[in-house]
């Protein structure tokens, strides 16, 4: 067992490291835990007949608020956790990989800030560990109980990251030469994973809000009118995917797209990267399962309480088959996966499994309240659904987007200040936004400091010239007119070369360029060059946002197809 070294900055104490013995218990030291147990079996009957969940009608008193996650009891089982802590007790001569080990060789500079506790459960795949890629123990068993609760079919343990989720969908799916309908906004993933499958994109280009610089949904219309188009030109999709919901939280109806793809035998597939908390509380929006979605791949790292890389991909109904998914993962994953990762997954899981109807109670009631504060805020605008024309079906709640462009700053500015001079730290920054991620260890002290930092904000810069800055920067969707040259794998392995930024409209793209996060890139392998999508990155990289994938950093030169 190791200490856990803090670090307060103006009053948020952050985490330095991590315990081992967290993952073993599937929960923090300390944490206070909730009486109610809830079998998992009954958790969809019992997840709506739950009278004491708050409506987003009703704030909690304080004193109900949890300054820490609940606690797992020991009667939780997690199979996998269980299996990794016998065989770190074991006193056995080791002549097996890591070199490290089982610490003797730890590095002293890394051990000195995670203990010595980390190299003894960095296994390999022993015996009693299973075999990730053909489990037949504690990992199929740890799969099955996630799978029980999530809703799924059949659950796959993932170490590469929801990225390596998305990849093996789009494989597993399409074949080379086939079409994948997938939003302009997909994550970079859905890219690479139409690089490795060979398969051609068929876009849809989502609502965009100029004023937020914040693109929306899909709705059903848009899905059908594709599916008509490929039809026009003889062609059908092998299948869809959807992100739902997106970085900034907005849903799309996955309920209604699922309906209208499965008439024409088609299969949806639906990036829920940061919905993986949606089935853990009844005022969440509906899972990608519930819906009927046939694949979704879930980030459990991210608003859940694995560790980072660690996901699951779940599975449901018979359109998809289920060894082709396996096979594509076997291809993808490491073939030496950490079991740290895997462990926190089933550790995660077991956490929710004990109180899954209430869980979230203190979280979601931190956010609505942080949210109805901000409102009062001059300056400060909270994104909501009634920022999009299209009549998307939720937003989600824990997922705070407040725009500054009223305030006469960009939204990089305002995270600069936010970060550097008052030590709060978001998710994520845009040009007119700053997105926070409200999650199981927020507490209301955190919340509080959020609201006087922005506070702060709209006293300092609040006045006449923000709203002559939010009409001056009205940016256009990056993405309106794609004309696609070559397919992204063609496009991938094709020759190269690189022309000045300015000289390259009109040519096809050969890299993947994109502000990150969130990684929705704005220039693909294999679409042409448009001036739009040039000025776009030129003026988010102006206003200080990171830009990934460009093979020359300093933007003057970008790499085109050489035709």
């Amino acid at each position: 067992m190791i200490s856990l070294p803090l670090e307060s900055h103006c009053g948020i104490s952050r985490l330095k490291s991590f315990s081992v013995s967290a993952i073993e218990d599937g929960n923090f030291r300390g944490q206070r835990r909730l009486k109610t147990v809830v079998s998992t079996a009954n958790i969809a009957t019992s997840r709506k007949q739950d009278s004491t969940a708050p409506s987003s009608e009703r704030i909690e008193d304080a004193a109900t608020y949890l300054t820490y996650p609940p606690k797992v009891s020991h009667s939780t089982t997690a199979p996998l956790v269980d299996a990794l802590r016998t065989c770190a007790k074991e006193d056995v001569a080791c002549f097996h990989f890591p070199g490290h080990n089982r610490g003797k060789a730890a590095p002293p500079s890394l051990e000195s800030i995670t203990g010595i506790s980390t190299f003894l459960h960095d296994l390999p795949e022993l015996p009693k560990l299973d075999d990730l890629f053909s489990p037949k123990g504690v990992i199929l068993d740890a799969q099955k109980k996630a799978a029980d609760l999530f809703g799924a079919l059949e659950t796959w343990f993932l170490v590469g990251g929801t990225t390596c989720g998305i990849q093996a969908s789009i494989m597993a799916t399409c074949a080379p030469g086939e079409t994948l309908i997938l939003p302009r906004n997909s994550h970079i993933s859905a890219t690479t994973g139409l690089v490795l499958s060979g398969a051609s994109p068929k876009y849809i280009m989502p609502e965009y809000s100029s004023d937020w610089d914040i693109p929306g949904g899909i709705t059903p219309s848009q899905v059908k009118q594709a599916i008509e188009d490929l039809a026009a030109e003889s062609k059908t999709a092998a299948a869809v995917l959807l992100t739902s919901p997106t970085y900034h939280g907005i849903c799309s109806n996955i309920s209604e797209i699922k309906s209208l793809c499965h008439s024409y035998g088609i299969p949806v597939i639906v990036d829920e990267a940061h919905g993986a908390h949606f089935r853990f509380h009844c005022d969440f929006p509906s899972t990608a399962l519930q819906q009927g979605a046939d694949l979704a791949v879930q980030s459990t790292h991210k608003v859940l309480t694995s560790l980072t890389q660690s996901s699951m991909l779940h599975l449901s109904g018979n359109l998809i088959d289920r060894d082709s998914v396996s096979r594509c993962l076997q291809m993808l994953q490491s073939s030496s996966p950490n079991y740290l990762l895997l462990a926190s997954l089933d550790a995660a899981r077991a956490q929710l499994s004990e109180n899954p109807n209430t869980i979230f109670n203190s979280s979601l009631n931190l956010a609505i309240k942080a949210k109805k504060e901000l409102g009062k805020i001059s300056g400060i605008s909270v994104l909501d659904l009634s920022c999009f024309s299209s009549p998307f079906p939720a937003i989600d709640s824990l997922r705070i987007t407040v725009g500054v462009s009223k305030l006469g700053i960009s939204g990089y500015r305002a995270d600069d200040i936010l970060c550097d001079e008052l030590k709060i730290i978001s998710e994520l920054v845009g040009c007119k936004s700053v997105t926070f991620a409200v999650n199981l260890g927020t507490t209301k002290e955190q919340i509080q400091i959020l609201l006087s930092g922005l506070r702060h904000l709209s006293s300092v810069f609040y006045g006449a010239k923000g709203l002559e800055y939010s009409k001056r920067t009205r940016i256009s969707a990056p993405f309106t007119d794609i004309i696609i040259g070559l397919s992204p794998r063609d496009a991938f392995f094709s020759k190269k070369r690189k022309v000045v930024m300015e000289e390259s409209i009109g040519k096809i793209c050969g890299e993947l360029i994109s502000p990150y996060p969130p990684g929705i890139p704005v220039l693909v392998p294999g679409e042409v060059v448009t001036k739009e999508a040039i000025f776009y990155i030129l003026e988010m990289k102006k206003m200080g946002a990171a830009i990934s994938g460009a093979a020359d950093h300093e933007l003057s030169l970008l790499t085109i197809c050489d035709l």
